[in-house]
């Protein structure tokens, strides 16, 4: 038989999963390298190798399951299930038996007479597909999930090193400690003492557009809030605004550590939920009375806002760029950013974004997941 001509199995993967986006799949990230991952242990020039690993690493429901079969029709022009060719008169070679692969995807090489039945799709656990899924398209009972996963949620600020010292066993030399052990010995030769720098979190400061374009994300991002000043990071300082059409902040009403009690205070305290936005004024206010008193100065600033714009663009790139002067990072989640095919076109968001440190999605749970990494530290915006 001829030789196969070499594939890019990333070519491949980067181009089926975009397909796959595009028809309401939702294959993020994660799961293209568990795809790639699957494809480097198979052969990425066999259609049904490539059928298989798609279809088990990229099918969150199986609602997607019809999805990905239209699709890889429509991309390899032909129908994807691998059927069984007729069965040989003559009396077939022994079948080799499947091998195992690292990714736990059983194959065996194409042979005449092959008539196993194709493997069924792994079923994701639900967890991991309401992980990916969008906020605003979640039923009731999703919704339900979602906050008992937003409850055990961690949020905390990227580390930052200050003047104080703390013993160690590597560090600079501490003077005052060795001469303490000197005397101790009466002047005889002792073990050297030595301190470092001690490593707290960075403020955190969460403004959180409630305006009516995003109210289908606004109340899953109030849990998220919440989350982050009473989960597991929660010795680190944490603020939260609203912004809409005033600012208000909400700190105090998110004391409470009953998730729905804060919740209920806040939309009390909140008067301009679900009404228009003025990003460039709200952020003008927050610079004006609580970021020259140290609010911001020198912490890790998330707007958490799709970059809808009524006043005008240059005032919010002027605050925004105030803001970046002062905070130590500036991170941008747009909810709108999954959608295939966007682009920060919108006036609000191109006058913003210039002066944004990352700019990352806040449609889903692990889309905040990722956005936590970023806050401290551990992942850029790609």
């Amino acid at each position: 038989m001829p030789t196969a001509p070499a594939i890019d199995a990333t070519a491949v993967a980067v181009g089926l999963t975009r397909a796959l986006r595009a028809a309401g799949v939702a294959t993020g990230p994660d799961r293209t390298r568990t795809f790639l991952g699957a494809l480097a242990q198979l052969d990425p020039a066999r259609r049904s190798d490539v059928y298989w690993a798609g279809r088990l690493t990229l099918c969150g429901s199986p609602d997607d399951l019809e999805r990905y079969d239209r699709v890889f029709a429509a991309c390899f022009d032909r129908d994807p299930r691998p059927h069984p060719p007729p069965r040989p008169t003559a009396r077939p070679e022994p079948r080799p038996r499947p091998v195992a692969t690292g990714s736990g995807i059983p194959y065996a090489p194409d042979t005449p007479g092959d008539d196993r039945t194709p493997p069924a799709a792994a079923p994701a656990s639900p967890d991991e597909v309401l992980r990916h899924r969008d906020l605003a398209a979640l039923t009731a009972a999703e919704r339900a999930q979602l906050r008992r996963l937003l409850a055990a949620f961690a949020l905390s600020g990227e580390p930052r090193r200050t003047a104080r010292a703390h013993p160690a066993r590597r560090g600079t030399m501490d003077p005052r400690r060795t001469v303490r052990e000197l005397l101790r010995h009466g002047g005889e030769p002792a073990r050297l003492r030595h301190r470092a720098p001690v490593a707290k979190p960075r403020r955190v400061v969460l403004l959180l557009d409630v305006s009516g374009s995003m109210d289908p994300y606004a109340d899953a991002l109030l849990r998220f809030a919440h989350a982050a000043t009473h989960g597991p990071a929660a010795r680190t300082p944490t603020e939260v605004f609203t912004i809409g059409t005033r600012l208000t902040r909400v700190t105090r009403e998110m004391a409470h550590r009953d998730p729905d009690t804060a919740l209920a205070a806040v939309a009390a305290a909140v008067p301009d939920r679900s009404g228009g936005t003025r990003l460039g004024e709200m952020l003008r206010a927050f610079l004006d009375r609580w970021g020259q008193r140290s609010r911001a100065r020198g912490a890790v600033v998330v707007v958490l806002s799709d970059g809808w714009e009524r006043a005008d663009p240059a005032l919010l790139a002027a605050q925004m760029r105030r803001l970046h002067r002062l905070a130590h990072r500036v991170v941008w989640a747009n909810p709108r950013k999954a959608r295939p095919g966007y682009a920060p076109l919108a006036a609000g968001m191109a006058a913003a974004l210039p002066h944004v440190d990352a700019f990352v999605e806040g449609h889903s749970l692990a889309a905040l997941e990722h956005l936590a990494a970023v806050v401290r530290g551990e992942a850029s915006d790609a």
